[in-house]
C-alpha cells in the first residue's frame, strides 16, 4: 500500500514480504478474469500473454495491476508519477523545473494551490518543489502541476528548507510504502517530514538540523535492509550522531 509521500511517520511497523522477481521475457502469470492493468516493465505478446521487459521485482495492487518495480538511478518521468524538482527558470507564466530527465519540466504558476494572476506563488530559483506529472512523453517536455482534480495541493508544493538527495528508484518506492523497514526503525526515535519522488530524489526535514542529518544517513545506506537489521542500524547511527 502507498502512503501520501509528504508527511511526519508515526509508528506504523513493517515486515518482511516474500518478493518474485522477474527477467526480461519471463512470462507474467495474469488472472483469467477480471479487468488486467499493465504498467511499466511488462508487455503483451501475442494478445494474451504478457512479459517482462525489464528485470526487476513484479509487483500487484489489488487483483488487477501488475507492473515491475526496477531500481536505477535515472528514472524517465512517467504520466501520474509524483517527482521532486528543482527551479531552473522562471519564463513568463511558467517555472522551468529539473526533474531529471534529458529536459526541463513546465510548471505553470497558476498550478499552485491559491494561485491566481495577482496572487503568484513565492517561488524562486533553485527551490525544491514536489509536483505531479500530468503529461509526458519521448519528444515533450513534461507537464507539471502542483495541484490535484480538485485544484487542491495534496501534500504538493514547495518544499521549504530540509535536504534533498539522490536515490535509487527503487529505493524510492520503498520509501512511499506502510512496510519500509528503515521508516518503521526512525519513526520512534525522530520526527521528521520526508518527501520521496519516483524520479529517485529523496528530500527530508528534521525538528533540528542534526535531526536532518540523521535522518540522511539514515535513508542513504539503508536501501535492502529488514526490518530488524534497520532497527540495530538505528542503534549504532544514535552511538555515533547525537538526536536533538
Amino acid at each position: 500500500e502507498e502512503m501520501s509521500s509528504k508527511r511526519k511517520r508515526g509508528g506504523e511497523g513493517g515486515g518482511g514480504v516474500a518478493l518474485t522477481v522477474v527477467l526480461p521475457g519471463e512470462e507474467i502469470e495474469l488472472p483469467s478474469e477480471g479487468s488486467i492493468v499493465l504498467g511499466p516493465g511488462i508487455r503483451r505478446v501475442g494478445g494474451e500473454k504478457a512479459v517482462a521487459s525489464k528485470c526487476g521485482v513484479l509487483r500487484t495492487r489489488g487483483s488487477g495491476a501488475f507492473w515491475v518495480d526496477t531500481s536505477t538511478r535515472r528514472a524517465v518521468a512517467a504520466t501520474g508519477d509524483e517527482v521532486i524538482g528543482t527551479v531552473v527558470g522562471k519564463p513568463g507564466d511558467i517555472f522551468s523545473v529539473d526533474v531529471g530527465g534529458s529536459r526541463p519540466g513546465t510548471l505553470p504558476f497558476l498550478r499552485f494551490e491559491g494561485a491566481t494572476r495577482r496572487n503568484r506563488p513565492s517561488i524562486e530559483i533553485g527551490d525544491l518543489v514536489f509536483c505531479r506529472v500530468v503529461a509526458a512523453g519521448k519528444d515533450i517536455e513534461p507537464e507539471l502541476s502542483c495541484v490535484n482534480a480538485q485544484n487542491k495541493s495534496g501534500g504538493l508544493g514547495k518544499l521549504d528548507g530540509g535536504y534533498m538527495f539522490h536515490s535509487s528508484t527503487g529505493m524510492c518506492r520503498s520509501l512511499r510504502t506502510r512496510q519500509c523497514p528503515i521508516l518503521a526503525a526512525l519513526s520512534p526515535h525522530v520526527a521528521f517530514e520526508m518527501v520521496a519522488g519516483l524520479n529517485g530524489r529523496v528530500w527530508v526535514k528534521g525538528e533540528a538540523p542534526q535531526d536532518t542529518i540523521f535522518v540522511y544517513n539514515a535513508l542513504k545506506n539503508s536501501e535492502h535492509m529488514t526490518v530488524d537489521v534497520a532497527e540495530a542500524f538505528i542503534k549504532q547511527l544514535k552511538t555515533k550522531m547525537p538526536l536533538s
